[in-house]
């Protein structure tokens, strides 16, 4: 099978991520389970850790994939979504799978799904899902990274058995399938925690904290909450890092060096360092100056990310409310600049309202315009939020893009935003990379 056929062949099954479904029966482990038993349960085969939440989820697993890699291990790294191509979501060592590779796994995935008959219908993220179990399986990795696609309870890596749980801060997002109060949705996310599993949280509004805790007490797993057993300090900050301090479980880590930018981003690390001050309770060795090291090399595109000056550019896949409150305070915070250029692009089912409560005091000029997405908001949706405010409207990203750069100044910024399918888009289109 050639790289090209393996994509249209997964590209075949029905991609939730794409056509968003709110009928809730669509949602179980059933699936999974029949698919991972064709392979002999591959996900076994390895330790694994096990990473969920609303925002930050994808960062935290970068953060720890990047320090153990640092550390001599052997890591495989499963997330989601992607921003150009789906072999990003497959990384060993924060290396993109090889197209071979990925093609040999889904020709010997189509063979086995070919004998359970016409009728099984497994989705896109199932199948995926089941490519990273099998795959890490042939590289024998040392640790399995799997972060959670949405929710957790029926969420199909929610069928490992990891060495320690990530619950990164949890706020409104998916609210017609994982529910409209903030307690809902944190117990489809505390769905992951497992019996005598160690789990460690970021700071959690009230209600959600308390579902996590009643959670882990009744499985009897050990609960380190950040702001409160783990700790950090903000030391400095630029445009190009955070300086900072953290207080773990065993250890104070002084002077951590992080290219992530914003405050949400030192809790994620310190999420981060939680599992992995576990990992090392548990046996595995984890040195210090290699942690740091670690730390220091992490990337993770389309958070925050700047790709040019003069004028800045960033990229940033704020996906709600909170994650445009978040990209709102680090601009504030960590940058110098006349006028804030917004290009914004959202998809119809995210909060507009409230991402743009976030973001358009923020901007100078607003540009609207949309990704190739099916779930893409038209700009002229998104416009009716703003009656107020002179605005642009951009079908294309390109155009979007060239009236940014006739509008910015060079001590301005332009921020591409809204969604990460945006980001994606962007990049493809301007041949940013």
């Amino acid at each position: 099978m050639t790289y090209r056929n393996a994509i249209r062949y997964l590209n075949s099954f029905y991609d939730y991520e794409k056509h968003p479904s709110s009928k809730i029966g669509f949602f179980n482990l059933d699936r999974i389970k029949t698919l991972t038993n064709l392979l002999r349960n591959p996900q076994n085969d390895y330790p694994a850790i096990h990473i969920t939440g609303t925002k930050g989820k994808g960062s935290v697993a970068s953060i720890l994939s990047h320090i153990l890699a640092e550390s001599g291990f052997d890591v495989g790294l499963y997330t989601s979504p992607h921003i150009i191509g789906l072999r990003e979501r497959l990384k060993i060592n924060n290396l993109d799978i090889e197209k071979k590779e990925l093609a040999d796994l889904v020709s010997e995935l189509k063979v086995r799904i070919k004998k359970l008959g016409p009728s099984f219908r497994p989705s896109f993220f199932e199948i995926y899902t089941l490519l990273a179990f099998n795959y890490f399986k042939r590289k024998r990795v040392d640790f399995g990274i799997f972060e959670v696609g949405m929710g957790g309870r029926f969420d199909a890596t929610n069928v490992i058995q990891p060495l320690v749980s990530g619950i990164t801060s949890i706020s409104y997002d998916h609210t017609e399938e994982l529910g409209k109060q903030l307690t809902n949705i944190a117990r489809e996310k505390a769905s992951i925690i497992k019996k005598g599993v160690d789990c460690i949280s970021a700071p959690q509004p009230k209600g959600a904290l308390k579902v996590i805790k009643d959670k882990c007490k009744g499985l009897d797993s050990r609960l380190f909450v950040v702001g409160k057993d783990i700790t950090y300090r903000s030391l400095s900050y630029s445009k190009k890092r955070e300086t900072f301090d953290i207080k773990g479980i065993l250890d104070k880590y002084e002077g951590l060096r992080l290219t992530l930018l914003g405050e949400h981003q030192l809790i994620n690390c310190a999420v981060s360092i939680g599992i992995a001050e576990i990992l090392i309770l548990k046996g595995y060795d984890i040195p210090k100056s290699l942690l740091f090291k670690g730390i220091a090399k992490t990337k993770w595109p389309g958070r925050c990310e700047l790709i040019s000056e003069k004028p800045v550019v960033i990229l940033d896949s704020a996906h709600n409310r909170a994650s445009a409150s978040a990209i709102e305070a680090v601009i504030r915070r960590n940058f110098n600049y006349n006028k804030l250029i917004l290009i914004l692009g959202i998809a119809y089912d995210k909060d507009i309202k409230g991402i743009l409560n976030e973001l358009s005091p923020l901007a100078d000029k607003i540009i609207l315009t949309r990704a190739h997405s099916p779930r893409a908001a038209k700009p002229e949706y998104i416009k009716k939020f703003l009656k107020n405010r002179d605005v642009i409207v951009s079908p294309d990203i390109r155009q979007a893009y060239n009236i940014s750069k006739d509008l910015a100044g060079v001590s301005d910024i332009i921020l591409v935003t809204g969604s990460i399918y945006l980001v994606g888009a962007f990049k493809r289109l301007t041949e940013i990379k």
